[in-house]
């Protein structure tokens, strides 16, 4: 296993993780209802059936408050890195541009609570960069730290956050930038493990270069500032989402020049395309239950699920599709402790915005002959 640092690489050894090759096409018209409903739960779940709004719930006609109540903020920035906090109710969102990390806090009727600032970094929002992925520390109810995957002038990082404030410190810094590519995602798979996935920097050649840390899905023990990166996955395109069932599965999405891909990383490193999307859907953040992985669509403006065998891991149906063009384009996707998919959108700068633009969004999770098409 290639093991590499901030600006460092020791020698001498060999990539562990191989890609597979094996493909599946993405048809929508094949997609069909789930024979048997996923389990949407994380690995410690606080309420395993999804809350809905009361059905007389209103609310009120003001500026920047949706009237879809499923919908828990208007009227941000272009979204980015988006995950759900330990309360059940509430979530971390990103603005990718602004660098502003938001609290922000569902309710089923009345006026949505105002988002409520964490932090705000200095980043570089050029191409497709800024603040672009966030994950909570395991321990994060003791000692409140926050993770984020950024774009700064000179290159892409992970850096941490403490919610009592301070300066950002460094975890993982030299990760390559380009004009586009810069985007990152990053989750733990183990309350010492850190995994971060990041783009090719606008280079495929990197993506295959052992010594650059652009393109791979890497792998960080304890993260501390001047941490090291094990290389688990090389090959990735542009970065779409990582993210851990707690239970043994790790599924990545990447775009590359061919394909939108959803692979799977098992227990022995390798990774295996789980789905292919030859018609670029746009896969973008992922958010992993026991037996299914929710995907973000930014070019579908859909939110798509696909259902893995308990056993054997395998896709083997198409993913079904929730919310067809009822949000827009979607980005961050988290589980929440509510039972709910929450999804950040991004109709800014160009995915032809409307008036409650940019937005954090509940998505119920699918039901026995539920998916396919639009709500």
């Amino acid at each position: 296993m290639v093991r590499v640092g901030a600006g460092r690489v020791v020698l001498g050894v060999t990539l562990g993780a191989v890609l597979l090759s094996g493909c599946a096409r993405f048809d929508d018209r094949a997609s069909s209802p789930f024979t048997t409903e996923p389990t949407w739960q994380d690995a410690e779940p606080k309420t395993t059936t999804p809350k809905a709004p009361p059905s007389n719930a209103k609310r009120p006609d003001l500026p920047c408050v949706d009237p879809d109540l499923a919908v828990v903020v208007s009227c941000l920035d272009t979204t980015g890195g988006l995950v759900a906090l330990p309360d059940g109710g509430s979530a971390l969102v990103a603005e990718r541009t602004t660098g502003r990390i938001l609290k922000v806090i569902a309710t089923d009727e009345g006026e949505p609570p105002a988002p409520v600032e964490v932090a705000r970094l200095d980043v570089d929002p050029a191409g497709d960069g800024g603040v672009t992925g966030l994950a909570l520390s395991p321990t994060f109810g003791e000692d409140g730290l926050i993770y984020a995957y950024v774009t700064t002038p000179t290159d892409n990082r992970v850096v941490r956050i403490s919610t009592d404030g301070g300066v950002p410190k460094p975890i993982l810094t030299g990760i390559p930038k380009g004009p586009n590519g810069n985007r990152g995602s990053i989750d733990f798979s183990s309350h010492d493990r850190m995994l971060i996935l990041t783009g090719d920097a606008g280079n495929p050649s990197l993506a295959g270069d052992t010594g650059s840390l652009a393109g791979k899905l890497l792998s960080i023990n304890s993260p501390a500032p001047g941490a090291a990166a094990d290389v688990v996955v090389s090959g990735i395109g542009v970065a779409g989402g990582v993210c851990s069932d707690g239970k043994g599965s790790i599924w990545i999405t990447d775009r590359t020049a061919t394909e939108d891909r959803l692979q799977r990383v098992g227990a022995d490193g390798v990774a295996v395309k789980a789905w292919t999307w030859p018609d670029h859907p746009g896969v973008a953040g992922c958010a992993a239950a026991t037996d299914a992985v929710a995907i973000s669509m930014t070019n579908q403006k859909a939110l798509a699920i696909a259902t893995a065998d308990k056993n054997t891991h395998a896709v083997t149906a198409a993913p079904s599709l929730l919310a067809q063009d009822k949000y827009g384009r979607l980005d961050g996707a988290a589980i929440g402790g509510d039972g709910n998919i929450w999804v950040g959108t991004v109709n800014k700068p160009d995915g032809n915005p409307n008036q409650y633009d940019d937005r954090v969004v509940r998505i119920p999770p699918p039901t026995s002959g539920q998916g396919n098409g639009p709500d």
